[in-house]
C-alpha cells in the first residue's frame, strides 16, 4: 500500500511547552487514521503541520514523499482539508461557494456537471445545493468543505474534528462517506473526539495526550466499550501526571 502521510520525530514546542513530543505515525493510501485526544492533544498541531501552517522545531511531515516544510505547496497540492468550521460565503449557495473556492485555487474551474456530481457524490442534493449557505445546518456546510476538498482531486484529506456538533444521523452519514473515499484509495487522518465513530471507520486509532501518541491500536482489537475504558484511563493518566506536579 502506497504510504500518504509520514510523521518522523515530528516535534512542535512554543517557547517552553512542547506541543507534540516526536511523534512516529504514517498513513496509507485507502486507509482510515482517527487521533482520539482532549483539547490540547497535539491532534490539531499534527494536522497544522502537515498543512505546512506550522514549521516543526524537528523532524519532518512528510506527504506522498515530500517534507512539508521543505516544500509546502507541493505538499497541499495533493491535500484536502476540512476544519472544524468551514468558512463559507452565507449570501452563496453551495455551488456558488465549491465553484468559487475551486477557481480560488487556481487550477480552473472542472465544468458544472462535475461540481454538481461532486455535491451528489457527498450527499448534497439539487435542490439544497441550489440554496444559500446562511441557511445551512454545520452537517451540510461540512459537506461542501469535503466537495472543496474532493475538486482537487485530494491523495489524502485531513479533518479536524468534522463531526463536532453533527447530529448522530449527519454523523453517521459523514463518515460513510469517508470511508467509501478510503476504499477507493484515499488517506483520510481525522482528529475527533468521537470514540463510536472512531471505532466505526478507522482502520487504526491513536490515542495522543499532552503532545504525544501514547498507544495506536486496531479497532477490531477490542470492543466500544473496552475501547472507551482504555481512553479514559489514559485520560487519567495524564491528569493525576498534572495533579501531581502542581
Amino acid at each position: 500500500m502506497s504510504e500518504l502521510l509520514r510523521a518522523e520525530e515530528l516535534t512542535k514546542a512554543f517557547q517552553s511547552n512542547v506541543a507534540l513530543n516526536a511523534l512516529n505515525l504514517s498513513v496509507n493510501a485507502a486507509e482510515i487514521v482517527c487521533l482520539l485526544g482532549a483539547n490540547g492533544a497535539g491532534k490539531t498541531t499534527t494536522i497544522n503541520l502537515f498543512l505546512g501552517f506550522l514549521e516543526p522545531t524537528s523532524g519532518a511531515a512528510i506527504v506522498d514523499g515530500a517534507k512539508v516544510a521543505a516544500d509546502p505547496s507541493r505538499a497541499r497540492a495533493v491535500l484536502g482539508y476540512v476544519p472544524e468550521q468551514v468558512a463559507l460565503y452565507p449570501a452563496l449557495s453551495g455551488f456558488e461557494n465549491l465553484d468559487y473556492f475551486v477557481k480560488l485555487g487556481g487550477s480552473g474551474s472542472p465544468g458544472e456537471e462535475r461540481l454538481r456530481g461532486l455535491l451528489h457524490e457527498v450527499g448534497l442534493d439539487e435542490l439544497a445545493a441550489g440554496q444559500q449557505v446562511g441557511a445551512y445546518s454545520k452537517g451540510m456546510r461540512q459537506k461542501v468543505g469535503l466537495a472543496i476538498a474532493l475538486a482537487k482531486n485530494a491523495k489524502a484529506l485531513l479533518l479536524d474534528e468534522p463531526l463536532s456538533g453533527l447530529d448522530p444521523g449527519a454523523a453517521n452519514e459523514f463518515c460513510q462517506l469517508l470511508r467509501r473515499l478510503a476504499d477507493d484509495g484515499t488517506a483520510v487522518l481525522m482528529a475527533t473526539h468521537d470514540l463510536f465513530r472512531a471505532k466505526q471507520i478507522a482502520d487504526r486509532i491513536g490515542i495522543m495526550k499532552s503532545g504525544t501518541l501514547v498507544e495506536q491500536l486496531a479497532p477490531e482489537s477490542l470492543d466500544q466499550a473496552a475501547l472507551e475504558q482504555l481512553y479514559l484511563q489514559h485520560m487519567h493518566d495524564d491528569r493525576s501526571s498534572e495533579e501531581q506536579g502542581q
